[in-house]
Formats: structure tokens, sequence, C-alpha cells
């Protein structure tokens, strides 16, 4: 389905796409040379993700529900993120315990590009202290903000330019998919450390769902669940 025309000047839907991205990366990187730390660049980013795509919405009399933040959908959204739960949970454990015991036996230099954390780890279950506010954290400051910028509104205007792509599972997947998880990867060196480079995989779980369902919600859930299995391995093997 078309939109609306947008802003009276001639802007294409890559080029506002990709400029929003920036202005977002670089108030990022902005909040981090001026406060340091990570509260300040989190801050500048929820605001960012959540509002700047406000502006061009407005042009085209769009809302949030245009690009995915809906609930439409939660029946779908919620099955498929119990069902990749279930699939990448224990898979995911598996590569995170082999991991850990590579990362001893590397130069530490490289183990410093690959993970935040290097050392001898055994897995003693535990949860993160304050853990019930880590999961309001993740899902509402992190993941819904992060998957309404990228997938819900980076994604669906990147497809706006290019429609085609090949159906896998259910989603048309294309150029536009893999433009979104490579933004987002980029997007986590505003704050720089290679090991956030990673994120590109798990990225490519959550255009799929988008694609899949339309909506933003599995995605989210899914993208939080997976921040918090992170922290709970990170401080199940290491103890921090």
């Amino acid at each position: 389905m078309s939109r609306p025309p947008g802003p009276p000047w001639k802007v294409s839907a890559v080029q506002e796409a990709l400029g929003l991205w920036a202005l977002g990366f670089l108030g990022i990187i902005g909040a981090f040379l001026v406060a340091g730390g990570t509260s300040g660049p989190k801050l500048v980013a929820t605001v960012g993700f959540l509002y700047l795509p406000l502006i061009p919405m407005r042009w085209r009399d769009e809302d949030y529900r245009d690009y995915g933040l809906t609930l439409r959908a939660w029946k779908e959204d919620l099955r498929l993120f119990l069902l990749l739960s279930l699939i990448v949970g224990p898979l995911f454990f598996v590569g995170f315990a082999g991991f850990v015991q590579l990362t001893p036996h590397l130069p530490v230099a490289l183990a410093r590009h690959l993970t935040p954390i290097v050392g001898e780890g055994h897995f003693q279950p535990r949860l993160p202290p304050r853990f019930g506010e880590w999961v309001i954290d993740q899902l509402f400051v992190v993941a819904l903000p992060e998957e309404f910028f990228y997938r819900g509104y980076i994604q669906a205007r990147l497809r706006d330019a290019w429609p085609q792509g090949r159906v896998v599972l259910g989603a048309r997947l294309g150029r536009a998919f893999w433009v979104t998880a490579l933004l987002f990867a980029l997007g986590h060196l505003a704050i720089f450390q290679t090991w956030r480079l990673a994120v590109f995989f798990p990225a490519l779980l959550f255009g799929w769902m988008r694609e899949r369902t339309g909506t933003v919600i599995g995605s989210a859930l899914f993208h939080a669940a997976c921040n918090l299995y992170v922290r709970f391995l990170e401080v199940s093997f290491f103890g921090q």
C-alpha cells in the first residue's frame, strides 16, 4: 500500500530512513561524549527512537500503528515469541557455554573484542540483582523503542523503496530486511565496543518476526527476552 506524500521537498524513503538513523546515531554519540557512562546515551536513544520518526509520520498523517506498534496480531506475536524462545534458548545456552570455555585460551586483546567479560566461568544459575527492574527496563526502555524505530519505522520505509524479496517461512525478506539488520548492528557502535556488532544476528530474527506478523510486539518481547537471558547467563557463569 502506497503512503501519503511526505514533506514539501523531495525526499526518498531511503534518504528519510537513513537520515533519521544518522540523527539518532549522532545523538547517542553526542550524549556519550558529553555525559559519559551509559545512562545519558540510553535516555537519548530511547527518546530519539520513539519520537524522531514522528517528524515524517506527521507529514504523512500517520501514527504508530502504521509502523507496527499495535496489538492487532498479539496472538501470533505471542505464539512466535514463545516458539522462538523455546528453540533459540537452549541453542544459545550451548553456544554461550562453549564460548565461555574458549575465551580464556584466546589472546586477551582478541577476546576483548569478542565479549565484554573475559575469564573462567562456571554455570551456577542465579538471577541478576533487581531483576524485576531489569525486566521493565529491557522491555519498555530498550526493546520496544528500538523495535519501533528499526523494525517498525526503518524496515518499513526501506521496504517502501525496495519491496522485492523472497518469502522465507511466511515472511517476505529482501534488501530492506538485510539493511535494517546492518543499521541496527552499526547503531550499537555509537558506544564503541566491537562485540556489539554481534546484535546483527538476533536482528535477523527480529526482522523476520516483524515481516511475519506486521507488528513489532512479538519482536519487542523476544528482543527483551534475549537481553535478559544474556544477562542471566553472564551472572550465572561469572557472578557479575
